[in-house]
């Protein structure tokens, strides 16, 4: 048994009220945090979370709040499943509510727009005192929370006893966690792969068919590497879980809202309506635009990405960014 009993998930989105499910059903004492008071009381009196993942039914033992000081008042272990570009707020509000040595594990993916900071980085500043992980994968919320099997990488440079102490704490019957120390190639790995996704969307919406779809998937990859090695992650990370396997699961459904946005801006439907329509945060959107500054700052050779970017912020046309991609100079594969 883990001697880590206590959990509080922060967030109550898909995947937030999915992760709660998982630790409630295995056994964990674990109180949800949502914002909305009324999606709160709705979790509580009746068991599901009809906002983000109608029809799942949740464990009695699932307890909800929107009171932040009460949701980790007891929490031995905090999860953090809110979009990144609010992250550094919530960490702020966590700062005197939280007893020092809690340790972080964040389950968001994206990188910090006004800083371009990686989501470690956030945490390293604002809360200091607090072991960090990086909990990232292939996770659809709406098969993780019917108890379908998921496998997903908890990174952090803490030691290994302390690790394994984590892990054992979140596994389920059918959930899975593989451990690594490469926290930097984590989080880039779970930020671009919504870059890519949208790309692989725009590929399938336009029509230009499933050679292009892998194509870009492929050189989508490529370029994520890129990254992560110069910011010193390790190059294996990228064919793992975080890696390789989310990438693959979110550039191939339209259960991911990243892909399925790419999908409606292929078929011409402007970003601005798409956003206006949806309940989700589709964290490429503004992760496109950090990792575009970053390409450029460092001089990393991101063309995909830079080419999400133009179209997502700068009104770029979809035939005209595809053209320019493929008329650019030749060059090795693996360079």
């Amino acid at each position: 048994m883990s001697a880590i009993q206590k959990i509080a998930v922060i967030g109550g989105g898909s995947w937030g009220t999915a992760l709660a499910q998982i630790f409630a059903q295995a056994g964990r004492d674990v109180v949800l945090y949502a914002r909305d008071a009324g999606l709160a009381g709705k979790i509580n009196s009746t068991h599901e979370n009809p906002t983000y993942l109608a029809g799942a039914k949740l464990d009695a033992r699932l307890k909800a709040t929107a009171d932040l000081a009460a949701a980790v008042a007891h929490a031995q272990l905090v999860m953090l499943v809110t979009p990144t570009q609010y992250l550094r707020d919530l960490m702020q509000k966590l700062a005197p509510l939280l007893p020092a040595g809690v340790p972080l594990l964040n389950a968001s993916k994206g990188i910090e727009m006004t800083t371009g900071y990686l989501l470690s980085e956030v945490a390293a500043e604002v809360l200091p005192g607090h072991p960090y992980a990086a909990f990232s994968g292939p996770t659809f919320a709406t098969e993780a929370v019917r108890g379908l099997p998921t496998a997903i990488t908890l990174a952090t440079s803490a030691d290994e006893k302390t690790a394994q102490s984590w892990a054992l704490a979140l596994r389920g019957k059918a959930f899975r966690p593989y451990l690594s120390d490469d926290v930097v190639g984590v989080e880039i790995a779970g930020a671009l792969k919504n870059v890519i996704a949208i790309a692989c969307g725009i590929v399938e919406g336009r029509g230009l068919g499933q050679n292009a779809k892998a194509a870009v998937m492929t050189r989508g990859i490529a370029e994520i590497r890129r990254l992560g090695v110069k910011r010193g992650a390790k190059p294996e990370t990228f064919l793992g879980l975080a890696g390789l396997g989310d990438l693959t699961l979110t550039c191939s459904s339209m259960t991911s809202r990243n892909f399925s946005l790419g999908f409606e801006l292929g078929q011409g439907k402007p970003l601005k309506q798409i956003l206006a329509e949806r309940k989700s945060v589709s964290e490429g959107v503004t992760t496109s635009w950090a990792v575009a500054d970053y390409a450029a700052a460092h001089d990393v050779d991101m063309p995909i990405c830079l080419a999400v970017k133009e179209i997502l912020h700068n009104g770029a046309n979809v035939d005209d960014i595809v053209l320019g991609l493929l008329s650019r100079d030749l060059k090795n594969e693996n360079s």
